[in-house]
């Protein structure tokens, strides 16, 4: 058997993942399809959001899958690096993403933000705050600099993904407020 390179271990993994993700795990812990028709209108299902995740994994794996090998089987310590800092900006956007919204409503004196969820902006200071700083600082990390370039592409993603997600469907809860 040949050496692996660093590249393609990883794009292998990325697929095993996303077709363990797609074809086991989202059946079996999720109840409706991606879409549904309900009382005469479309809404989103509660397995599209997962669904679509799998497939951009399932999309990188096979982009690394394909990548030019290095000659070095290894994963290098740049590698690991990379894996560690993306992973570390996930989890800081992500504490973002779940306490940033509490902790607004309770500093202005606000209701409770479990009923405020629901209600813009409420609905937006944490998905708003964690997302852009999650792709605000993976995108610094990449090009080794930050820039005004790197703030604005971040905030349109993520205004991108409200104007997708949010906006279109009245049932559609923005992570993380479906679980506070």
């Amino acid at each position: 058997m040949r050496n692996l390179s660093a590249s393609t271990a990883l794009g292998l993994g990325c697929i095993a993942f996303a077709l363990i993700l797609a074809f086991i795990w989202i059946p079996l812990d999720v109840e409706t399809w991606l879409v549904e028709r309900k009382r005469g209108r479309y809404i989103v299902g509660d397995s599209l959001a997962p669904t679509l995740a799998a497939a951009f994994i399932l999309l990188a794996g096979v982009m690394l899958w394909f990548e030019r090998r290095s000659r070095d089987p290894r994963p290098t310590r740049q590698n690991l690096t990379f894996i560690g800092a993306i992973s570390f900006f996930g989890l800081v956007g992500i504490l973002l993403m779940r306490w940033s919204g509490p902790v607004v409503t309770s500093v202005f004196g606000a209701e409770e933000y479990r009923l405020l969820r629901d209600t813009a902006p409420w609905k937006y200071i944490g998905f708003v705050l964690g997302g852009s700083t999650m792709v605000f600082c993976i995108v610094s990390f990449v090009e080794q600099r930050v820039s005004w370039r790197a703030f604005w592409v971040a905030l349109a993603a993520v205004v991108g993904i409200i104007a997708l997600y949010d906006l279109p469907f009245d049932d559609v809860l923005l992570p993380p407020n479906g679980d506070v």
